[in-house]
């Protein structure tokens, strides 16, 4: 099965450094290394440092209106050196995949889109923009997340001004020589970076970040942790083509002067569920036992099943077994009693705001 993945510029050090290799979205990724435990720990302590290689990037030159006409974000009010998290809409209002959109330069924007649906979105937005804008897709770069409290201060040492970014800027950046594309944002909670590095230097780069002591690699395993601690969505799973971004708690993705415009994909439905609620809402759930409640557990309410989880595990900050999913919009306020459907018997559940870890993101 291997041998039809596809592989990272980082594989050969990933399997150097003893990482449990498994198949996701299409590539041969570390799962873990030293454990999902100690790993997710380590990145709440320290600095963590994450291969996300496998994600799409691109630049888009020219109309960037045709490009605005699919997502949910201003980009006239984007600015140079700025970064926006945006949802990349299908017709009917659906989620098809939500993606990161930065400026770091006059020319042109800086994509990076989920792994799963890179394909899928880059042919969506080429043809969507065809005669107008050009999208470049850059196989060429790897891409690294450096992810924890010490984040900040392992980039200073490295980079003193990419370390002065705060929370959602991003900007083109040299360190020993290497043009790295840079920005601060992150998908744990944490500060951090990801760091855009050509293919070829990708590994030594990541090496050098390494060799920090204060720098450990994670894998998949924890990364999946420290996201659903910080309440974040995982596309395919808390959101896909059928969820609109109001059902998703995503409302603030959406522009307020694209609210205003309703210029959008799908804009009467979603500014429908605005009005008027949506019938079913994403929420964060506590569990009152130790049984962990996976993707697909169905939730009830006296004996109906009003819901489902759509992400779960136990949560090591927390120290608690935690869960998002979609209920009936009227059961979705905190502190509504539910159960969980696990393994055919009913555990009880608290609906609780999200995040279940506090976001530390770095704004200066």
């Amino acid at each position: 099965m291997t041998d039809t993945l596809n592989r990272t510029p980082l594989y050969d050090l990933h399997v150097e450094l003893g990482a449990k290799m498994v198949p996701f979205a299409g590539y041969d990724m570390p799962v873990q290394y030293d454990g999902v435990m100690a790993e997710h720990n380590h990145t709440r302590a320290a600095a963590g440092l994450f291969d996300v290689s496998h994600m799409g990037q691109a630049r888009l030159i020219g109309d960037e209106a045709a490009l605005e006409a699919l997502i949910t974000a201003d980009l006239a009010a984007l600015q140079p050196g700025e970064q926006k998290y945006t949802l990349l809409l299908n017709p009917e209002g659906g989620v098809k995949d939500d993606l990161m959109v930065s400026r770091p330069d006059d020319e042109g924007l800086f994509l990076v889109v989920n792994a799963a649906c890179k394909r899928s979105d880059f042919d969506y937005i080429i043809e969507a923009t065809k005669g107008v804008a050009e999208l470049v897709e850059l196989d060429g770069r790897a891409l690294l997340a450096l992810q924890g409290p010490q984040a900040g201060a392992v980039m200073a040492d490295l980079c003193p001004d990419a370390a002065k970014m705060v929370f959602m800027q991003a900007g083109w950046f040299e360190i020993d020589g290497l043009r790295l594309m840079i920005s601060r944002s992150g998908y744990t909670g944490e500060d951090g970076f990801e760091i855009s590095v050509a293919n070829e230097h990708a590994s030594d780069f990541a090496r050098k970040l390494l060799s920090d002591e204060r720098v450990k690699p994670i894998g998949l395993g924890a990364r999946d942790s420290l996201r659903l601690e910080a309440g974040l969505c995982l596309y395919g799973h808390d959101m896909d083509e059928t969820t609109s971004p109001i059902e998703a708690g995503l409302i603030w993705a959406v522009a307020k002067s694209r609210r205003e415009r309703a210029d959008f994909p799908g804009a009467a439905r979603i500014l429908k569920d605005i009005a008027d609620k949506p019938a079913k809402k994403r929420v964060g759930l506590a569990l009152k036992d130790r049984a962990p409640a996976r993707e697909g557990t169905e939730i009830a309410v006296n004996g109906e099943i009003v819901g489902v989880v759509t992400s779960g595990g136990f949560g090591p900050t927390v120290g608690a077994p935690i869960a998002m999913g979609f209920v009936r919009t009227d059961l979705s306020a905190p502190g509504t009693q539910v159960d969980l459907m696990v393994r055919g018997k009913a555990r009880p559940a608290e609906v609780v705001k999200t995040p279940f870890a506090p976001h530390r993101f770095y704004r200066g």
